[in-house]
């Protein structure tokens, strides 16, 4: 793993005024759960307004982040986790799902966080949750771009 030059997540943010929805897969959930608590941790301390809704996994996150930014959210943030396996699946779910964020951003013109782990065991998956002997802390990561980005885009328009 490697966080040269990872932004600081930990920086504080105000979002106040900003509408932000956490789109989470339900696959692996021990890891998702702590995606999503990072997210909430990071959204919360910035006084964004935000909700949580639930996909089947990650491969549905682009459909759902798209109506969410159309619906009126300034921001998603996307979560999910795909483990690689002995077939195919993994590369075309990674595929997908990546494709469909970046469209569903440039789309419409509004920040999706991206938190989607694409991973080849669990173990970095646990390692990446944000859970208390997690490394890093993706969702916290994918929630402070969201939030960055959104502030960016608003103050160029």
């Amino acid at each position: 793993m490697s966080g040269a030059g990872a932004p600081n997540s930990e920086e504080q943010i105000d979002g106040s005024g900003l509408r932000v929805v956490v789109v989470a897969g339900t696959w692996h959930e021990e890891i998702t759960d702590g995606l999503i608590a990072g997210a909430e941790r990071t959204l919360s301390a910035s006084g964004a307004d935000y909700s949580v809704v639930r996909v089947p996994g990650s491969f549905e996150l682009p459909v759902v982040s798209k109506v969410a930014l159309e619906s009126g959210a300034d921001a998603v943030v996307a979560l999910g986790v795909i483990i690689r396996g002995g077939t195919p699946h993994f590369e075309y779910v990674s595929s997908a799902a990546t494709d469909g964020l970046t469209r569903v951003a440039l789309d419409t013109g509004k920040p999706v966080g991206f938190g989607v782990l694409t991973l080849d065991d669990e173990a970095q998956g646990l390692d990446r949750a944000g859970l208390p002997d997690s490394r890093e802390d993706k969702g916290a990561e994918a929630a402070h771009a969201a939030l960055t980005t959104a502030l960016t885009l608003r103050s160029l328009r």
